[in-house]
């Protein structure tokens, strides 16, 4: 069984008052478009408009990652995703990406959970599946572009080692999101690889309204 587990429970502040996991991005809510896409399911957007690839779910159910006061509007959002939701609410908001992680890890049925964060709208199904694939027999499968970082909300770990991997970060005040990693059997997922399968876009996030702006400018084909 795999879990996919989508992280929501930051503040946005760079996006202003508004909780971007539900802003609409050409009318569906950005944390339902990851959850489409996870589901293999096509967004419900007028004809013409681009959509996620309708199919077969690469994960077997959904864990969710938010704050308390978050929980009903992404409840909304999802409504008929048809996969199972699992929510994994943050009792202690506002502890950064680590601890939504950690807590998505621990709500995971599955051996597995790969982690995807609510505003990378345009993550590629196919991509994230292969994913699986290079995390088995490790603790984690984390993608990194030769420019930039690990993506480590666009990642496959083994959700109790992660989760534990968390708990002591956390533990030694480790707010770094790559600090679990390093105490992991992971293998890194490099650019050759990436871009064999994939384009960057995967890894595409939507933090202000500037870039909320090039989204659906991208999805309406303007």
């Amino acid at each position: 069984m795999t879990t996919g587990a989508i992280v929501a429970g930051g503040r946005s502040t760079r996006f202003g008052d508004a909780d971007k996991s539900v802003a609409p991005l050409s009318g569906v809510p950005m944390v339902r478009r990851v959850a489409n896409r996870l589901a293999g399911a096509d967004d419900p957007i007028p004809p013409g408009a681009d959509r996620a690839a309708g199919g077969e779910p690469v994960v077997d159910d959904l864990v969710v990652n938010c704050r308390p006061d978050q929980r009903a509007a992404i409840a909304d959002a999802l409504d008929g995703i048809g996969l199972p939701v699992r929510w994994a609410v943050d009792d202690e908001p506002d502890l950064g990406p680590m601890s939504g992680i950690r807590n998505a890890c621990r709500a995971a049925p599955g051996e597995y959970a790969l982690v995807v964060a609510c505003d990378m709208p345009f993550v590629d199904p196919a991509f994230a599946a292969t994913l699986f694939a290079d995390a088995a027999g490790h603790d984690a499968a984390v993608p990194r572009l030769d420019d930039r970082w690990f993506q480590t909300t666009q990642a496959v770990y083994r959700a109790e080692a992660m989760a534990d991997a968390c708990d002591r970060a956390l533990a030694r005040g480790d707010r770094k999101i790559i600090e679990p990693l390093f105490e992991l059997s992971y293998v890194v997922v490099g650019d050759d690889a990436i871009r064999a399968r994939t384009d960057e876009r995967t890894f595409e996030n939507v933090n202000t309204r500037a870039e909320l702006a090039e989204a659906e400018a991208f999805v309406e084909g303007v």
